[in-house]
């Protein structure tokens, strides 16, 4: 099952799983549209295709959460 990762890595955007926008490899390191985009759809920790991911709504997200851990760490 898919962690249903909750932010961009790349800019921290908010991607609900509920919502279309989401952009996966197959580790689910997790980029907005626009940063998938800007990275040729291609994922800058593994390297492998970023792809849509598939959404989770009603009684599935309800009884499979979606994660809460965000990943975008910010520029220090």
């Amino acid at each position: 099952m898919l962690e249903m990762r909750p932010d961009c890595e790349r800019c921290g955007t908010d991607l609900p799983a509920n919502a279309p926008g989401a952009f996966i490899c197959s580790f689910e390191c997790t980029f907005c549209a626009e940063c998938a985009e800007a990275l040729d759809d291609r994922c800058p920790n593994c390297g492998g295709e970023l792809m849509d991911r598939p959404g989770r709504t009603g009684k599935a997200l309800a009884g499979n959460p979606a994660s809460t851990q965000r990943r975008f760490k910010g520029h220090a």
